[in-house]
This record gives C-alpha cells, structure tokens and sequence, in this order.
C-alpha cells in the first residue's frame, strides 16, 4: 500500500518554502506552529508581488485596461476559492479574515432583529429566549460574537459538552438542540485537539428544528479535502492565513439563499445587494495570493495532505503519550484528526515549555489558543500546542518529541 509520504514529495514541497532555509537560536528551523498562521509557499510569495507590481488597480471601479485586468484576476481568485471547498463564485464572500466572517453574520443577524433587510430575513430575527448553540471547544472567534448578539437580541447562549477526551458529546448535543434554537456555531476541527467534529451528526440536528448552521473551518480549509455544500452547512469561514495565503484576507461561504436573505452589515459605496460591501482594494493583492496558495494545495492533493497529517498527528500523540509527566488534550482513541496535538508537562508551565524548544530550534505555540473554555474544562489555563503543515516531516516529529522527553529533567520538575 502507498503511504501519503511517498505520495508526496516532502524535499520537493520543502524547497518551495523559502523560510524554511532560516536558522531559529542558531538550529535549523522546525515549525509547528501552522495551526496559527501557516508558512507561505514562493508561489504565492511571488503571485502578490507579481499583481503590486503589474496589475495594480481598483477593481469593478475603473474602464482602463488595468482596472479591468485587476477586475479579471480579482473575480478568477474568488472562483478559484470558491471552487477549492466545492462552492460557486456567488456563494463566497471576501472578508478580511475568519474572525470578520463571523462577525459579519452575528451583525447581519442583529440588523434582521432590528427590522432591516428584505421580508425574507424575518426568519433570521431572534427573540427574548430564543437559542445559540456553541460547542465548549469554540475559538473565541466563533463564540464572542454569538455572546455580544444574545446580549443584543435577549437570546440564549447554550454549550454542547466535550468529553474528557475533548470529542463532542453526542448526546448531549441532542437534548442542547432545541425547538428554541436558532443558530448553530460549530468548528469543524477543534484548535486545540485536532478532532474532526461530527459535522453531519450536528448538522441533521440543527435542521430538524430549522435552526443555521455556522462552521469555523479556520483548521479544516487547510489540512483536509472540503466540500461545504456536501456538508450541507448554511455558512462557512475561514482565514487565508492558516491556508498558506496572505495576512488580511478571509472568506465567508453562504448558501445563496442564505446571503441573498441575510440583511446588510456594511454599508457605504461599492454596495452589493445581499450581505457586505463587494471589494475593498486593500483586499485585492491578498485575494490574488490566496488564490495562488490553493491552486498550490489542489497540486498536492488534498486528500493526500490529509492522510500525511493525520499520520504525522497520530505519530505526536502516541509519542507524546510515552513521555512520564506528559498529558495530551484530546487523547482519543480512533478519531479523525489533523495533525495537531497540545499537551502539559507536569510542573513545567507551558510558557516555559515553549522556550525550551525554541531553544532548540523548534517553533510550537503556547498558551490557551483563544481557546479558554475548553482549556478550563479540561482543568488547564494553558497548553503547548504543536501543529503540522504539508512540509513538515518525520524529523521534525522526532526533534518535537526528544526536546519534550528532556524538558522536565532540564527545569528539575522529577525532584
């Protein structure tokens, strides 16, 4: 059988990443920290500075050629995105981030609430008592702006459990989802644990009692094959930079009757008729190098990367588990996962853990991942996070595991 490393060229995809030539504390670099903001492949690198300096315009705002040839790659972009999670070019939505995307929705709920938009987005308003639904694993990007609108609105905000393991509990879920709920706000991978959520289970659940369904997939776009509309979700974000794409710059799909329904947030010029202003040209040379960092990941094959991930994922946590004084979140057996793992080392804060791997080169993040429910059921106040990418390899693994088996003998945590 054909394992996903030999599938994908790994020295190849290596050398297309220039920083990974940099030395960190005088060792070679090994990044972990895709799960914050990903490396970016010289393609997309070279497609910004290729539109700044050839293609510079305002777009759908000049008849110059260059207006219209920024218009041209502009518009190719959003296709290409769209295309790239199985959505049509009018199902998506440029927004400066994932974050924005989510808010975007929260507001353009608010302003159904408060009167505005066409008769058909009464179905959105929400009233004194009516239900969010989050998860207890939710970026602070995807639960904020759930809380802000219930304390605008009067509605309710409800938490599916996670088991000690971090999976969602399913059972749980069925008796939060109620005739009350409105909304429906999942991540589709958590942040935290890598675990792929049970997205059919929630989304059947959701429309049994015709409630939205919103997904963060800021950690899924990236790391496994996605199809919102095989998903069946009404809304979707996520961010160019976690996608191997430009800072500045995220999206939002929509089901088309969803966005055409859904009242304005931004108003101003340049405003289109359903959801958000069109452009921005700020927005324009980050939409050409998204789209430059997915056409690059369609070359890879998703579901190759997928496999590769996960294997990388498995292979961190089983080893993380054999290390004494080591606890993995989200220790579950037979999961799907992206490969991504947090951990405590016993006696050692994860500040502290994070700067003994820096030490050696190894880059990992620590801290609570904007995400302080999940740490706090799970009885933490931070973690370290370590999180793959389509160019890390088995070594980087090994050096992860290594520098954390020395890390409690180094700060004396055994005596």
């Amino acid at each position: 059988m054909t394992s996903p490393a030999s599938v994908l060229d790994l020295a190849a995809i290596r050398a297309d990443f220039p920083i990974l030539d940099e030395t960190l504390n005088g060792q070679p670099l090994i990044y972990l920290d895709s799960g914050a903001t990903a490396q970016k492949p010289r393609v997309v690198l070279d497609a910004e500075i290729d539109f700044l300096t050839r293609n510079n315009s305002a777009v759908h705002r000049g008849a110059h050629t260059l207006a219209a040839e920024a218009t041209e790659l502009f518009e190719d972009a959003r296709a290409t995105v769209a295309g790239f999670v199985g959505a049509a070019p009018d199902d998506l939505v440029w927004t400066s981030g994932a974050t924005a995307a989510i808010n975007l929705v929260a507001y353009a709920i608010g302003n159904a609430t408060a009167g505005r938009g066409a008769p058909a987005s009464a179905r959105f308003a929400l009233a004194p008592e009516d239900e969010i639904v989050v998860t207890e694993a939710e970026h602070h990007a995807n639960l904020i702006p759930w809380q802000e609108l219930a304390a605008r609105t009067g509605a309710v905000i409800r938490a599916i459990r996670v088991h000690d393991d971090a999976t969602l509990d399913p059972a749980h879920a069925a008796s939060v989802i109620s005739e009350r709920t409105r909304v429906v706000a999942f991540t589709h991978v958590s942040n935290v644990s890598g675990i792929v959520s049970p997205v059919a289970e929630l989304v059947d659940l959701a429309r049994d009692v015709g409630a939205l369904t919103v997904l963060d997939a800021c950690q899924s776009a990236p790391h496994l094959p996605v199809d919102f509309p095989a998903l069946g979700v009404d809304l979707a974000a996520f961010s160019g930079h976690k996608l191997l794409g430009p800072y500045g710059i995220g999206a939002l799909y929509g089901r088309s009757e969803i966005l055409e329904a859904l009242p304005p947030f931004l108003t101003g010029g340049s405003m289109i008729t359903d959801v958000t202003i069109e452009s921005a040209e700020y927005l324009v040379s980050q939409a050409v190098g998204l789209a430059a960092a997915v056409r690059y990941l369609e070359g890879l094959d998703m579901g190759a990367v997928h496999a590769r991930e996960q294997d990388l994922g498995n292979r961190m946590i089983a080893g993380l588990r054999e290390i004494p004084g080591v606890r993995v979140l989200g220790d579950a057996e037979g999961v799907e996962r992206v490969g991504l793992a947090s951990f405590d080392v016993t006696g050692v804060h994860a500040h502290d853990v994070g700067q003994f791997l820096d030490a050696r080169g190894i880059a990992v993040r620590v801290g609570h991942h904007c995400a302080k429910p999940l740490h706090r059921r799970l009885g933490l106040t931070a973690s370290v996070r370590a999180s793959a990418s389509v160019f890390t390899t088995d070594d980087d693994i090994t050096a992860l595991l290594e520098g954390v088996s020395a890390v409690r003998d180094y700060f004396g945590a055994d005596e």
